[in-house]
């Protein structure tokens, strides 16, 4: 979960457009949660838009966003919001909340791929971390290679299972001290990272497919 400080705000055709004080990475079509502005500017909201210009309104024939070219704005987020206009002015008094929570997978997911018919508390507790992290990271790598995914539908069996796979490396890492580099006798440490394998079924180092 980030949150980020409003810094302007403005309304206009039952349009919100709101910037953050900071850079975000908020992305198009997830849910945000605005709040500490005045109606109707705060609730929770999809973003239909990340312009990186004025908004100027909408097109009255074909409903188009519109955009002045000439003055930039940045760290903007839009969403519809029914309201009187508001003109483009300052303030910092509101937050914007932006969470991500994937569950593509389950540990249940992760201990069955690793053979682990009976598993203690200790190991569904931490098999439930390592679910919950791969999920979440999967999904902010695909989103960084300009994915568009639910957070709660997996794209695919092939995602499915390589997230499925990296939780269940995290899992394997468990206790490995001995994987951490140390300048004990300059040696090297070794580095793990996604294989080609995982890399493959989640789609991510290669150009994304329409």
């Amino acid at each position: 979960m980030a949150t980020y400080k409003t810094q302007t705000k403005q309304l206009l055709n039952n349009y919100a457009c709101i910037s953050t004080l900071e850079a975000n990475e908020i992305a198009l079509g997830e849910s945000v949660t605005v709040s500490g502005l005045p109606a109707p500017f705060a609730g929770t909201f999809t973003v239909l838009a990340l312009p990186q210009y004025l908004f100027t309104g909408i097109d009255s024939i074909t409903g188009e966003l519109l955009f002045d070219e000439n003055v930039p704005v940045a760290n903007q987020v839009l969403y519809a919001c029914t309201g009187t206009s508001v003109e483009f002015v300052v303030d910092y008094s509101g937050t914007v909340t932006y969470t991500q929570t994937c569950s593509w997978i389950t540990a249940a997911q992760i201990l069955t791929w690793l053979g682990i018919a009976t598993a203690t508390a200790d190991d569904t507790t931490f098999v439930t971390q390592c679910a919950s992290a791969a999920n979440n990271f999967i999904y902010r790598r695909r989103q960084e290679c300009g994915y568009n995914d639910s957070l709660t539908t997996s794209p695919g069996g092939d995602v499915t299972l390589g997230t499925i796979m990296y939780g269940g490396a995290l899992y394997r890492q468990r206790g490995g001290i001995s994987d951490f580099a140390s300048f004990d006798g300059m040696s090297q440490g070794s580095t793990n990272g996604l294989s080609p394998l995982v890399k493959q079924l989640i789609g991510v180092d290669r150009p994304q497919v329409a």
